[in-house]
C-alpha cells in the first residue's frame, strides 16, 4: 500500500503542474489587469512603470517560474482589485465556502443513499416510483433555476428561510469564521446546501439503487436466503456492503466538483465565499485571486482523489494483495 500511495502522490504532483500551465497560460489572454487598476488619466508612462513593477513584461518562462516558486509557498501575490495578498483573501473566503459544501454533500449522503437503498430493494412501489420521478427532476433543472424556485417557495411565499447572505457567524480565529454557531447561520444555509447537493443526491441515489439491483441478483445473495438469514442482514450487511466501492468513488469525486462548482449557488443566494470572490477576480482581471483559487481547487481535488483511493483499502480487503492493486493502478 505504501508504494501504491507514492504512485499517487507522484502523479498528483505531475495534475498540478500541469493545471498550474494551463492555468497560467490562460491568464495571459483574459486581458490587461492595469487598464482595471488605473484611471483614464494615467500616463502612458505610468502605466509602463506598473506594468514593469507587476512583472508583466517579464518573458512567460521567468512569470512562470517566479509563479511556481512562490506558489509552493503559498504566495500568488497581491489581488490587482484589493491591494492584499491573495491567498490572506482566499483564507477569508473559503470557510464559507467549505461549510456549504460540507453540509451539500452530507444532504446528498444521508438523503441519497437511504433512497437508493429503498427503490433498489422496494423498485415496484409507488415511493420508489415518486423518488425515481423526484430525482430526474433534480437532474435536469440547472442549478440556477433550482435556487430561484427555492428563493421563491421558502423565502419569499412561504417566510421560513433567509433569501440570500450567510447570516450571523462565529469568530474562531484570524481567518475562520463558522455560521454552525448561530441559529440565522443554520437557517442561511439550508437553501444553498439543498440547491447544490440536490443533484449529487439525484446521483448517488441512482449509483445505489442500480447497485443494488445488481448486487441483489447475484449467486451470493441467494446463498444468503438460502440459509435463512434475515431480509435486514442481508441487504444492510451483504448487499450495502458490496455497493459502496463505487459510491465512494463518485463521492469522492462530487465533493470536488461541489466545491469547485459551488460558484453558480454562491451567485443565486450572494453567498461570500470563494466561487463568488472567482467571478468577482474575472471581472477584475485579478490574476492573483484567479490563480490561487484554480490552484487551492486542484489541489482539493488531488486530496480527495488520495484519501478515497486509500478508502478502496478499507472498503475491498481484496485491494491489499499486491496483484489487485497493480492491476488498479
Amino acid at each position: 500500500m505504501f508504494a501504491f500511495v507514492l504512485r499517487r502522490i507522484g502523479q498528483s504532483l505531475f495534475v498540478m503542474l500541469v493545471v498550474a500551465i494551463i492555468a497560467f497560460s490562460m491568464f495571459r489572454f483574459v486581458g490587461d489587469p492595469v487598464h482595471n487598476m488605473v484611471g483614464q488619466q494615467t500616463s502612458m508612462e505610468d502605466r509602463e512603470k506598473l506594468r514593469e513593477a507587476l512583472g508583466l513584461n517579464d518573458p512567460f518562462y521567468v512569470q512562470f517560474y517566479k509563479f511556481i516558486k512562490n506558489a509552493v509557498k503559498g504566495d500568488f501575490g497581491v489581488s490587482y482589485r484589493h491591494g492584499r495578498p491573495a491567498s490572506e483573501i482566499i483564507a477569508e473566503r473559503l470557510p464559507a465556502t467549505l461549510e456549504l459544501s460540507l453540509v451539500a454533500v452530507l444532504f446528498a449522503l444521508c438523503v441519497g443513499i437511504p433512497m437508493g437503498v429503498y427503490t433498489g430493494i422496494k423498485k415496484d412501489s409507488i415511493l420508489s416510483k415518486f423518488f425515481l420521478t423526484t430525482s430526474l427532476i433534480g437532474v435536469s433543472m440547472p442549478v440556477f433555476l433550482i435556487g430561484i424556485l427555492m428563493i421563491w417557495i421558502f423565502a419569499v411565499e412561504l417566510h421560513w428561510l433567509p433569501p440570500f447572505g450567510r447570516g450571523d457567524v462565529v469568530e474562531l480565529g484570524k481567518y475562520w469564521s463558522t455560521g454552525f454557531l448561530t441559529i440565522s447561520g443554520l437557517k442561511a444555509l439550508i437553501l444553498p446546501a439543498i440547491t447544490l447537493g440536490l443533484f449529487q443526491m439525484t446521483l448517488i441515489m441512482r449509483l445505489v439503487r442500480s447497485e443494488m439491483l445488481e448486487v441483489l441478483r447475484t449467486d451470493y445473495i441467494k446463498f444468503a436466503r438460502a440459509r435463512g438469514l434475515k431480509n435486514s442482514a442481508i441487504y444492510f450487511g451483504h448487499a450495502l456492503k458490496n455497493t459502496l466501492l463505487p459510491v465512494i468513488t463518485i463521492t469522492g469525486l462530487q465533493i470536488g466538483t461541489i466545491i469547485a462548482f459551488a460558484i453558480i449557488t454562491e451567485t443565486v443566494f450572494n453567498w461570500p465565499g470563494m466561487g463568488q470572490l472567482f467571478i468577482q477576480a474575472i471581472n477584475n482581471v485579478d490574476i492573483p485571486i484567479m490563480a490561487a483559487y484554480l490552484m487551492l481547487v486542484s489541489l482539493i481535488f488531488v486530496i480527495i482523489n488520495l484519501i478515497v483511493d486509500a478508502l478502496y483499502f478499507w472498503v475491498d480487503p481484496r485491494l491489499k494483495t499486491g496483484n489487485v492493486v497493480a492491476r488498479s493502478t
